[in-house]
């Protein structure tokens, strides 16, 4: 895979996260995250060389923050920036190829990771299918007989069940930071391949 910054863009790129203020290492690293939809996520061995040049070359300080230590850019980081705003244009042009790019390798992943949930689907709808045969089968939460007396709503229940459960993290998840893109496509495609199965069980 191509890198994801080329040559010197990245110490570039931290410059223009601190024109807006003070940031620790962590909040620099959060906020490239970020950027690239959760695709992507430097190491603090990827961070930390390139601040530490920064600040030798007088284009950043630091400053203790308790047990923290805050950069920020300096008046000399500030004309940097400026002699070079056009070049800054043409990284964030690149970081958002990179995202594309990120992304469709990572959709590419989950598509073969699918393959092979499909395959588990297909093999649990097969073994629902036999236990049906059965006086009764266990579910979470209760039983349904074999008569189908109670199959509706016991199905009913339990896709409730799963749609409030999975509502509720994503919502605790998205109060402390959006969903990526790599979550939504895995939901996608899991969610689309369930319902193929359970479908399949219904025309069988």
């Amino acid at each position: 895979m191509p890198p994801v910054f080329a040559h010197g863009a990245l110490r570039l790129y931290l410059l223009a996260l601190l024109e807006s203020g003070p940031k620790h290492g962590y909040e620099l690293i959060k906020a490239l995250k970020d950027r690239f939809g959760g695709t992507y996520s430097p190491s603090a061995g990827t961070i930390y060389p390139r601040l530490g040049k920064l600040e030798e070359e007088g284009l950043v300080a630091t400053e203790s923050a308790g047990r923290r230590t805050n950069y920020h850019i300096t008046a000399a980081g500030r004309a940097e920036l400026d002699r070079r705003r056009d070049e800054l244009a043409g990284v964030e042009d690149d970081i958002s190829a990179s995202v594309r790019r990120l992304a469709d390798g990572l959709r590419n992943d989950i598509r073969s990771n699918m393959r092979g949930l499909r395959a588990d689907l297909a093999a649990t709808a097969e073994a629902a299918r036999s236990a049906a045969g059965t006086a009764e089968f266990r579910i979470p939460g209760g039983r349904i007989s074999a008569d189908g007396v109670r199959p509706l709503k016991d199905a009913e229940l339990m896709l409730q069940e799963f749609r409030d459960d999975l509502r509720t993290e994503l919502r605790r998840h998205a109060r402390n930071r959006p969903l990526d893109p790599v979550t939504l496509e895995t939901m996608r495609t899991v969610l689309e391949q369930a319902g193929i199965a359970i479908r399949s069980t219904l025309t069988s």
